[in-house]
């Protein structure tokens, strides 16, 4: 396809954020006959204000019955209309997910990600295109660079598809191949992959120079406080002067560990205001005391357009309450907070149950938290391993 074409066809894909080895596919609506469905969310027919005539459905479902030209797999009938009950609120966040779904869900948030080619992916510009490639991994050994769009996957066009999609054929069995043809400046290229078992934890840390930590946060996950609790004693013991914590790239995971890491520089603060119209009062959340072992150590946080929820509690409480100085691009803006529902046979609705706001009371959602020092990253910069935002946090 010549680079003329690819002016003419872009498009707007369904996803922001996504980890190339995590998998998360929404289903499209359809009608089932209520009769059957109803027992599977514990719906009332009558008595409750969460009750809702089906008669629509029924309609619908024996009108398909009475014409379609082939076999109905009720399974798959009932399935189809829970995914569509959930679509149909029309929030991003909130998703139902098959038995399936849930097991890789679950472990996406753990970092069991299995095995893939290493890259991160993301919607911009209007294309899913390679955030990042992850070091001694497929894709970057072979060449593949950030801003590369994903074109092809086995030789079938996938670039109208979403990140959740992509990233669903491009994971695999170790060992096993995939062939990945991306279009870089109009023109495609060609890479013959081989599946490798991602290593992939939710933090570490480095030093530069003698005075400064680098601590990088990949995901929240449920131990990731306490694991960069840990790394404390040995940066400390470095006389470290000041800390830069990295959060590019991060697009998330558990309150309770954003709870936890702001905990090492805000001592018993409160870090995150949650509204709901499910609730009468605010919810507050507030950090552990006696365990701010940074609380006068100078920080710099790296953001950048895919550094969302989790993430932005850490970066709106630290922001607000100058413990830190923000430095890169305006984050994604997600404020909003879901809860997961387990339900019959395995199957999970994640479910968006508040918003959230900074300490402040700032609302960050679909606005984003801007940087007090902006600085952008091309790909170019990532291509030839600069890193104009590192530097600009070095030299703060």
């Amino acid at each position: 396809m010549s680079k003329s074409n690819w002016k003419d066809i872009r498009i707007k894909l369904g996803s922001a954020i996504i980890v190339a080895a995590l998998t998360l596919v929404v289903g499209i609506v359809i009608g089932v006959k209520w009769n059957d469905f109803a027992p599977y969310l514990g719906a009332k027919k009558s008595g409750s204000s969460a009750s809702i005539s089906w008669n629509a459905l029924d309609e619908v479902y024996s009108a398909l019955i009475k014409n379609y030209d082939g076999e109905v797999d009720k399974s798959a009938v009932i399935e189809g209309a829970k995914k569509g009950i959930v679509d149909s609120v029309g929030d991003q966040y909130t998703v139902y997910m098959t038995k399936e779904e849930s097991v890789e869900f679950n472990k996406s948030l753990h970092g069991d990600v299995g095995a893939g080619i290493g890259i991160e992916m993301g919607l911009r510009d209007g294309y899913v295109r390679v955030i990042r490639t992850l070091p001694d991994n497929p894709a970057r050994k072979a060449g593949v660079m950030a801003g590369d769009i994903i074109y092809k996957v086995d030789d079938e066009e996938v670039y109208t598809w979403d990140a959740e999609k992509i990233s669903e054929v491009l994971r695999g069995s170790a060992g096993t191949s995939v062939k990945l043809t991306v279009v870089r400046d109009g023109e495609e290229k060609f890479f013959d992959l081989v599946r490798e078992t991602i290593n992939n934890v939710s933090a570490y840390y480095d030093f530069k120079g003698d005075k400064t930590a680098v601590i990088t946060i990949t995901r929240f996950d449920d131990d990731t406080g306490a694991l960069v609790a840990s790394f404390a004693d040995d940066i400390l013991n470095h006389d470290t002067k000041k800390i830069i914590l990295d959060l590019r790239g991060n697009g998330g995971g558990y309150v309770s560990a954003a709870k936890d890491l702001l905990g090492l520089w805000l001592d018993g603060e409160k870090v995150l205001i949650q509204r709901s119209k499910l609730s009468s009062s605010d919810e507050l959340t507030y950090t552990p005391r006696g365990k701010a072992v940074f609380a006068n150590t100078k920080t710099v946080v790296l953001v950048n357009g895919n550094t969302a929820s989790a993430s932005e509690i850490t970066v709106g409480a630290l922001k607000d309450y100058k413990k830190a100085t923000i430095i890169g691009e305006k984050t994604f803006g997600k404020g909003v907070v879901q809860v997961m529902e387990n339900l019959s046979g395995g199957t999970t609705l994640k479910v968006t149950s508040a918003h959230w706001y900074t300490p402040l009371g700032n609302s960050i959602n679909e606005t984003g938290i801007e940087p007090d020092m902006e600085v952008i990253n091309t790909y170019d910069d990532t291509n030839h391993s600069r890193d104009p935002q590192m530097d600009a946090a070095l030299a703060y």
